[in-house]
């Protein structure tokens, strides 16, 4: 295994738009810095539909201060992409991507922490930090259904595109922003979807743009619906809805189960460093003003601070993380450091 003997000033878990945020305010600040991640840099986006378009508007998604333009309206998931790839390279960020954070302990020589990683070839590396980010975002904990059949290979927690589900009849479960895009778009790629949603209606902060279109669908029959219901078991070629009201099962013929349930930060990490959380809200405790958690010298950056109400915090909310938690790190080394500033200045 190898051993990297220098300490960083601080680490970062997680090298999406939170965590590259944290890395380019620990760069100006001349603190410094590695990012890791599991997988590529912002992966939670690459993971999103491959067609889609942001909510926010571009000025929103900027982290650094570095213009983001957009041909449209609203910048699509492809530049966006384009967007996070530059900010590594214009701030010469140390990502260590395909690199996974398997565990983080106390140094045994009382100064920070020890980082025990995996590279994606199996090879094994420990880093030292003085501070450590924790900005793993959600992507990789899905919120699940907990019914028989939902480990069935025709069981999927994200969508990604339409083309493969062509002609195949696909049970959308979900009422939010993320079932109804999936929706649509199965729909005109020939798929045969049907929405499944225990609320007994779309959820109310459906975008204002597709709203017309899904209820359109709705109306005359394209796209079949299930309210006030829930999925109560997956089977091979079929699923069991089960209606609220009434507690009758209904079996629909299936071939494929989208299930857009949202998701939930996994702090299994913070807690093994003995990080407390909020049993209700599930928020780790932290200072909002330096975003150090309760361990000295643990912060957290992006998604995992809203706890279970994950949509709470988004890039536009959660950028700002980086510069509090670079401002109060180099606060602590030493901020006598004289400012590094990459090629974006």
């Amino acid at each position: 295994m190898g051993e990297h003997a220098d300490a960083v000033d601080l680490a970062v878990i997680g090298a999406g738009p939170c965590g590259l945020a944290a890395g380019i305010a620990a760069r100006r600040a001349g603190v410094s810095c590695t990012l890791f991640d599991r997988g590529c840099v912002v992966s939670s986006i690459s993971s999103y539909p491959t067609h889609m378009t942001f909510f926010s508007t571009a000025d929103r998604l900027e982290i650094g201060g570095v213009p983001f333009v957009v041909v449209g309206e609203k910048p699509t998931r492809r530049e966006a992409l384009r967007y996070y790839q530059r900010l590594a390279d214009e701030f010469d960020l140390d990502v260590r991507q395909y690199e996974e954070v398997t565990d983080v302990a106390p140094d045994e020589g009382g100064r920070g922490f020890r980082l025990s990683t995996r590279t994606a070839t199996g090879a094994g590396h420990i880093y030292r930090a003085t501070h450590v980010v924790v900005a793993t975002g959600y992507f990789d904990s899905p919120n699940l259904l907990g019914i028989p059949g939902e480990d069935l290979p025709n069981v999927r927690h994200n969508y990604r595109e339409p083309h493969v589900y062509f002609r195949q009849r696909c049970v959308v479960v979900g009422g939010g922003n993320s079932a109804v895009d999936a929706a649509l778009e199965l729909q005109r790629w020939g798929a045969a979807v049907t929405i499944v949603h225990f609320e007994p209606a779309l959820d109310p902060n459906i975008k204002p743009w597709v709203r017309p279109e899904i209820e359109a669908r709705l109306r005359d029959g394209h796209i079949a619906a299930r309210f006030a219901a829930r999925l109560a078991e997956v089977r091979a070629g079929s699923v069991l809805i089960r209606d609220e009201a009434t507690g009758a099962v209904e079996e629909l013929p299936t071939d494929w189960v989208l299930a857009m349930t949202g998701y939930t930060p996994d702090g299994r990490m913070l807690r093994s460093l003995g990080v407390a959380f909020d049993p209700e809200t599930g928020i780790p405790r932290h200072d909002p003003e330096t975003m150090e958690t309760n361990v000295s010298g643990v912060y957290i950056a992006g998604v995992l601070t809203a706890g279970y109400n994950a949509n709470k915090v988004f890039i536009e909310n959660g950028r700002g993380h980086g510069e509090r938690i670079a401002a109060h790190v180099s606060g602590k080394v030493g901020g006598a450091r004289q400012p590094v500033r990459g090629k974006a200045g």
